[in-house]
């Protein structure tokens, strides 16, 4: 998996009772899934619980130990899939999803699973990826499971509170037939902390042992008249016994005092921002200690309309602190108040913000104006009356500039763009859809190609309305993590079904680079424990695309723009698929770097290119930043009186990749860039022509300097 190792985070995960366990949140769930007696673990990986199935892959030895069964899936879908060995056995099973985008590729088999329901404890670990650190749309998970009836927790953001709701899920699950999601968010999956461990449990049932004694239960089937006894069950059984569970184990928590005029009702995630507002405001302590009665819901879904109104009897107010939108925490209190018929003022979203990431500030600014309103006695003197004088803060989105993401220094992606750019300078533009991962980047300037996404691996298929013919030909743009996700079956085999004419572009970089470096079943690399290696080329081929075009090094402009034009122009019928091979650079440093300067340590020749540009040859047009865009190509100021314009400069972050010269020459731009390898630890005959030449160039150059000077004592 692009030789990153988690080896040292791993060895934590042996640690047995009575031992402090200090990591992140992501690698303490690892930890509590083995506590826990899990049997299987599976899942997609995207942040920010990426690294849950890095460490997953590197702690398989720990895990066949344990008789735990690991699987990396193609996709959410498919892991949620594998959670069907929960519905007839006794066998905790967990999984992953990336957030909401997760969920909704898995909303097929997740109503099949919540319909049936489940035997063992099937847990659900959604890293909510919301927010400005978030890479996806924003939405939240909660819809999906009031729809499918799956109960949601959102643990308090710190270590043992994720580390006892893991137990918790798996409890409540099996409790009540259901598989339950745990939410965690992505400050919750890199928060530091420690808590003590327990010893690791081997599954009391393997999916071995399953294997020796099948079971089958045709009422689980989802098919009529059997689910529609499964809706009744959810109703009348599940549900019920959902929230006699969670208050007699007590899974939501109260702070503060027993009584009060006002109380703040929370999502468990919450909690850390809440507290620290109100310490903020005086009416906390560092340690959590408030003044404010807290209810915090570590359930959000199903609501235990019980507790609720215990701890809303006798207030005056309440505030529902819940972020995101649609507000349906809000709602369902609301609607509880309603029917009991009395009760507090509720507040929620015309205190807070219906969308967007309830940062430090906006919680303060939420939870100050909620006691203003309802109970402004409490706040301290000094923040009653603030000081008036205080200066207003700038506001900064109308002064920085923004920061999209980009492509990373010697992407090997980028070239594809240029060249693609180039074809468009002489065709005219394209109609061209983007897909999921890095080469999405290349709606962005400086390419501006590709003005929709749909989906991972949905790329291509979201060409379908334009593939009927036309003066140019669709262009689809899809990665090779997209292409083993979904886009296989569904965006190339609509391709070859409908017998689209369209230009399917694949971005082949060796992994799933997107969401961390792992392998997909093209990557190169030996993977010891799964199967790589297959070309996507073939898998094309297999389902029927007869035109298929391979470029192993995308770095080659001139090939790219060449084998793109023959695309666009052939008279062949169907879909023509162009894959673009290159590693992805990121991971190839990663790689090649420390074994580098291990060679270097060790006094062998090592030989690395650079590349630079001559300002006195430079134009200052720029062209070449255009159609390159490469971070480390930037603009320099001359020392020349005469030049007003900046020159093109690369800085030392090139890796070398030779991209900026491959645009410079397809595009036919100045001849300013040259190449120079750096020589560690260089021959003795290296050495010796070194000195000569500098010798040499030391001359000319003092020549040159003297016929000025003597120039200008004739002028």
């Amino acid at each position: 998996m692009a030789e990153r190792s988690f080896a040292e985070e791993v060895k934590k995960l042996k640690l047995g009772a009575g031992e402090s366990f200090t990591g992140e949140g992501i690698l303490a769930i690892t930890k509590a899934l083995l506590e826990n007696g899990v049997g299987y673990v599976g899942g997609y990986q995207g942040a920010p619980i990426s690294h849950l199935m890095d460490v997953l892959a590197d702690a398989e030895d720990i895990l066949t130990g344990l008789g735990v069964r690991f699987e990396a899936n193609a996709s959410e879908a498919a892991a949620t899939a594998m959670l069907a060995a929960s519905v007839h056995y006794p066998i905790r099973g967990a999984v992953t999803y990336k957030g909401p985008v997760g969920v909704n590729v898995a909303s097929d088999a997740l109503a099949n699973l919540a319909s049936s329901g489940v035997t063992g404890g099937a847990l659900i670990i959604v890293g909510e990826d919301y927010g400005e650190g978030s890479s996806i749309m924003q939405e939240r998970s909660h819809a999906f499971a009031m729809k499918s009836q799956v109960w949601l927790l959102d643990p308090r953001p710190n270590l043992p509170s994720i580390v006892k709701a893991v137990g918790q899920g798996f409890a409540l699950s099996e409790a009540t037939n259901t598989p339950v999601m745990l939410m965690v968010r992505i400050r919750s999956c890199h928060v530091t902390g420690t808590f003590t461990a327990a010893d690791n449990r081997p599954p009391p049932l393997t999916v071995k042992d399953a294997l020796s004694n099948p079971r089958s239960d045709y009422s689980r089937v989802v098919l009529p008249p059997m689910s529609y006894v499964q809706e009744q069950d959810k109703i009348r059984n599940r549900w019920p016994k959902a929230q006699a569970h969670i208050a007699a184990e007590g899974l939501n928590e109260r702070f503060g005092p027993a009584y009060g005029r006002i109380g703040i009702v929370l999502q468990g995630g919450m909690y850390n921002g809440v507290t620290r507002a109100l310490q903020r405001l005086g009416l906390a302590d560092i340690y959590g200690d408030t003044q404010v009665p807290l209810y915090v819901m570590n359930v959000t879904y199903p609501i235990v309309n019980t507790e609720f109104l215990d701890f809303a009897r006798g207030k005056d107010a309440l505030l529902v602190v819940e972020e995101g939108q649609p507000d349906f925490i809000e709602q369902a209190l609301g609607a509880i108040l309603y029917k009991e018929g009395a009760g507090p003022v509720l507040h929620g979203k015309d205190m807070l913000p219906m969308a967007g990431e309830y940062t430090g500030q906006v919680m303060l600014d939420g939870v100050e104006a909620f006691i203003r309103k309802a109970a402004p006695e409490m706040l301290p003197a000094q923040v009653r009356a603030p000081n008036s004088a205080a200066p207003a803060l700038p506001d900064l989105a109308k002064t920085v500039p923004i920061r999209p993401p980009g492509f990373c220094t010697g992407c090997p992606e980028r070239p594809i763009f240029a060249a693609l750019k180039l074809v468009e300078q002489q065709s005219g533009k394209h109609q061209i859809a983007a897909d999921i991962g890095c080469h999405l980047f290349a709606s962005l300037p400086p390419f501006e190609i590709g003005g929709a996404t749909m989906g991972y691996g949905l790329g291509p298929a979201s060409n379908g309305a334009f593939d009927g013919g036309g003066e140019r030909r669709p262009i689809a743009i899809i990665g090779d993590g997209g292409f083993w996700h979904n886009g296989l079956s569904t965006s190339f085999g609509n391709a070859v079904y409908n017998k689209s004419d369209g230009v399917i572009v694949v971005v082949d970089n060796h992994y799933s680079a997107a969401t961390g470096g792992q392998d997909v079943m093209s990557s190169r690399a030996t993977n010891r424990s799964k199967s790589t290696g297959h070309p996507i080329a073939e898998a094309v081929k297999g389902i029927g695309v007869s035109w298929v075009r391979e470029v192993d090094r995308t770095y080659d402009v001139p090939k790219l723009r060449a084998v793109l034009n023959e695309a666009l122009t052939t008279d062949h019928e169907g879909p023509k698929v162009i894959v673009a091979s290159s590693e992805c650079m990121l991971n190839r440093q990663r790689r090649e770097r420390p074994l580098a300067a291990r060679a270097i340590a060790e006094g062998r020749r090592v030989e690395k290119p650079r590349f630079g540009v001559d300002e006195d040859i430079c134009t200052g047009d720029h062209a070449c930043i255009r159609l390159s865009g490469c971070p480390s190509l930037s603009l320099k100021r001359t020392d020349d009186p005469l030049r007003d314009d900046p020159v093109a400069h690369i800085d030392q972050s090139c890796v070398g990749c030779g991209n900026c010269g491959e645009v410079a020459d397809a595009a036919i731009l100045c001849p300013s860039f040259y190449r120079a390898d750096v020589v560690h630890n260089p021959g003795r005959w290296e050495r010796t022509m070194s000195r000569v030449r500098a010798a040499i160039i030391a001359g000319l150059q003092a020549r040159r300097e003297r016929r000025r000077a003597a120039q200008g004592g004739l002028t």
